[in-house]
């Protein structure tokens, strides 16, 4: 049961992004695995938009629309809430692929994985302080 109004959007920010660089750390180790298997097609998690689109409605009071069922046509404009974000699996092939059709390149991956953990940390960090500061705030000490 959620309780409103206790922890700030920021939280909730954080916590999201949490869930969806640890899905995007999963993509990319898969593509690293992959860099040998011939006709493999790397693939990257895409949520900062849909992320961001979910925080502006949310600090603007905008309620979400849910859609009943997932074969119902979407309302146009309607905004999404922090929890429904999920990001969309997109591929990412390198520009040359290689002799076998290989479209990963391992440098690549390896730079977008260094970038998605630092995120990943950094987010954690955030979370963590935000958590100390509601704990003093609780025990009456800052």
């Amino acid at each position: 049961m959620r309780i409103e109004g206790i922890f700030s959007n920021t939280i909730d920010l954080l916590g999201k992004s949490v869930d969806l660089r640890a899905k995007n750390q999963n993509l990319i180790a898969s593509n690293i695995a992959n860099a040998e298997t011939p006709n493999f097609i790397p693939k990257s998690l895409a949520f900062d938009d849909e992320l961001q689109s979910a925080l502006k409605n949310s600090s603007s009071g905008q309620r979400s629309h849910a859609v009943p069922h997932q074969r119902h046509i979407p309302v146009r404009g309607a905004g999404t809430s922090l929890q429904s974000v999920t990001g969309k699996i997109i591929e990412t092939p390198a520009k040359t692929p290689g002799k076998d059709g290989n479209a990963v390149e391992l440098e690549n991956e390896m730079g977008k994985m260094a970038e998605n953990q630092i995120m990943f940390n950094a987010s954690v960090q955030l979370l963590t302080k935000k958590f100390e500061g509601l704990r003093s705030a609780i025990r009456g000490t800052l």
